[in-house]
């Protein structure tokens, strides 16, 4: 079930996004070399709790940290920890949420630490133009497969793979409500868009041609790239307005 969002519901939507917005541009300064991710995640649920909200991936399902790093072949939900330490060449991605007032702000970026060669940035900046992208493609009336499709057809020419397995989703006063987007043409997503509408946009992109993922037995979570190849992911939430799309994880 999809829900629209009233102009309250908005209201609140937004300040959770503004939130989360600067909670990523917060931590990103401490985003480097010789950092570990649970230092990372510990700043984020220090600077959440001040700001009087809730870290919403801690114990959401048993995940057990406050946000979630995910490095180099891990496509999404790694866990933080005290050995996890970036190093020169790494790239990262951070993933916060934010519970305010009751409504969720989800966004994400994947960093470069140090030097990065010049083949990963690539794969990192075309993560990102793919997301805005998508984002660019949401419009009232028009179908939710829309944005799979223009992120797909930049992807499939520069002989990246989408993960089809994971995707975005509706986002409101659930983390993970109606409808999973899908980052790839798909009618699956032939869903009218309209107005009021809230979800997420979050490509994950493998460098290769595998789009196949594993999930980590010994922790359940941490999704990893099946043929080891490097993955990138950017994240904003949106809300569907009269003539497009507004980003609500955006300072």
């Amino acid at each position: 079930m999809i829900i629209i969002k009233s102009k309250h519901e908005i209201e609140k939507m937004r300040k959770a996004g503004r939130l989360a917005a600067g909670l990523l541009a917060y931590v990103e300064p401490f985003v480097k070399k010789d950092t570990s991710t649970l230092r990372l995640n510990d700043l984020c649920e220090k600077f959440t709790k001040e700001h009087g909200a809730i870290s919403a991936p801690l114990n959401y399902h048993g995940f057990p940290k406050s946000i979630c790093t995910s490095i180099n072949d891990v496509v999404c939900h790694g866990i933080p920890s005290a050995k996890a330490i970036l190093k020169d060449g790494d790239i990262v991605n951070v993933d916060v949420t934010v519970i305010l007032d009751g409504f969720h702000g989800d966004t994400s970026k994947t960093f470069l630490i140090g030097d990065v060669k010049s083949e990963t940035r690539k794969l990192v900046s075309s993560t990102e133009e793919a997301m805005i992208r998508g984002i660019n493609a949401v419009k009232p009336g028009e179908y939710l497969y829309e944005v799979g499709r223009e992120i797909e057809q930049f992807i499939k020419k520069l002989g990246y793979s989408i993960v089809t397995e994971l995707g975005g989703h509706g986002i409101g006063r659930g983390f993970h409500e109606d409808p999973m987007v899908l980052h790839h043409y798909s009618l699956q997503n032939r869903i009218k868009l309209k107005e009021g509408m809230t979800f997420t946009i979050e490509p994950m992109i493998n460098m290769g041609t595998s789009s196949k993922v594993v999930i980590s037995p010994d922790d359940g979570w941490t999704v990893r790239t099946k043929d080891g190849s490097l993955s990138a992911q950017f994240e904003h939430t949106i809300l569907v307005t009269s003539d497009g799309a507004e980003i609500l994880t955006k300072l």
